[in-house]
């Protein structure tokens, strides 16, 4: 329902704002321009829509191979304890665990679509735990509440975006997102954690918080160490570098486990191929969208606005032309990723603007969808408390994302 009124929106305020500069200045032209974007857009969306579909094959491909390999069910096991202490509602051993690791394995690699059928399998797994089946236990919130802070290690769908876009390194966003979306997740464990006063100081939760302190000490201590351009270009090697061994350790798990790699490689891509084809007609009508918003000139009004009141705060108005994207991302997917599309479409891959949308595109996911969905598909109708902090985790992911951004690009 969001996504039909923002849709809409696109439309109307492009068309007021034609209007208003025809009354103003007769200018014709700009409904010509709006028709060029609508038939340029469309085509946009099909040709990034195939880049997509090679990278989500590739990955869904090296995602299945870990599947078959048991490399997912060892992962498992490793954090088990974590989400025994997140989720002590949840009896040891119930399928429910299982899932909802699975479900944050698919978050994790950066397959949306992949981890949409898993949470609901996840939902509904609680639910038959859940002793009030007309509200949503705390298990439900804290699941939904890490679904929503978007949790990304490889951003998948982001680098194909950048490789489409034409970027000279597309996974250089890597730990910029890495970074925000840390913190996004960790605020919205903190803040239900708090809330449902689960021990947030048990020995698995310190050491994540220790080795979530040491990764961003680390990158700190690297970016005073050197000069910038260099950190940049280190950084960006040690993203591809990382993709890199991801690869090679699901390929020799796979090997050592004997599995018919191949097969397996296959059998994920084709899913791959399925996922990317249904996103093309979501693609296209935000790339549109956005394309008739941008030429009849209101979103060139929408910047100038804001950076008029960002200068007037005294702050760097560099990050403006990403803030639309920052307020699409909590309720529309396919509108976000529209923008980050756009972004970088008009000021380059590589620009500011570009990596810093995609940075925010990783940072967090869609609050309004992922919580409509998932309590929907168990018939509940009240968010509680979860809406709140997750927009408030969002938030934070956001902020993070400006500040990364800045620190490996500016």
């Amino acid at each position: 329902m969001v996504l039909n009124y923002i849709f809409i929106a696109f439309f109307v305020i492009a068309g007021v704002v034609a209007l208003g500069a025809l009354c103003l200045s007769g200018d014709f032209s700009v409904f010509e321009r709006i028709m060029s974007a609508t038939f340029e857009q469309s085509k946009n969306g099909f040709e990034i829509s195939l880049y997509l579909t090679g990278v989500l094959s590739l990955w869904l491909g090296f995602l299945r191979i870990a599947e078959r390999s048991g490399l997912i069910d060892t992962f498992a096991r490793l954090v088990s304890p974590v989400l025994s202490v997140l989720f002590p509602s949840v009896p040891k051993g119930h399928p429910a665990m299982g899932n909802i690791f699975m479900n944050i394995s698919a978050n994790v690699l950066g397959l949306d679509n992949a981890a949409t059928p898993l949470g609901l399998k996840t939902m509904n797994a609680l639910q038959e735990l859940n002793p009030r089946k007309d509200e949503p236990s705390d298990a439900m919130m804290m699941f939904i509440a890490l679904n929503a802070s978007g949790l990304t290690i490889i951003p998948t769908s982001i680098i194909a975006f950048r490789m489409q876009a034409g970027a000279s390194n597309p996974a250089d966003v890597f730990i910029p997102i890495l970074l925000a979306t840390t913190v996004s997740t960790l605020t919205a464990m903190l803040l239900v954690g708090l809330r449902q006063r689960i021990n947030l100081l048990a020995p698995p939760l310190l050491l994540v918080y220790a080795l979530v302190a040491l990764l961003f000490g680390g990158i700190y201590y690297a970016s005073t160490a050197v000069s910038l351009e260099v950190f940049s270009r280190v950084s960006a090697g040690i993203s591809a570098m990382m993709l890199v061994g991801m690869m090679l350790l699901f390929l020799l798990s796979g090997l050592r486990r004997g599995v018919n790699v191949y097969d397996a490689f296959i059998e994920g891509a084709k899913e791959g191929f399925t996922t990317a084809v249904g996103i093309i007609p979501y693609l296209i009508a935000m790339l549109v969208g956005i394309g008739v918003f941008r030429a009849s000139g209101a979103m060139d009004l929408l910047s100038s606005g804001l950076t008029a009141v960002v200068s007037w705060l005294g702050l760097d108005t560099s990050w403006v032309e990403a803030l639309p994207t920052m307020l699409m991302k909590p309720l529309s997917g396919s509108g976000a990723r529209g923008l980050m599309v756009d972004a970088m479409q008009t000021h380059g891959a590589d620009s500011f603007v570009g990596r810093l949308a995609c940075t925010v595109q990783g940072a967090c996911d869609t609050t309004f969808y992922v919580i409509a969905l998932y309590l929907g598909s168990i018939g509940i109708k009240r968010s509680s408390y979860v809406l709140g902090y997750s927009l408030l985790a969002d938030l934070a992911g956001c902020i993070a994302a400006v500040l990364a951004t800045y620190l490996f690009f500016a």
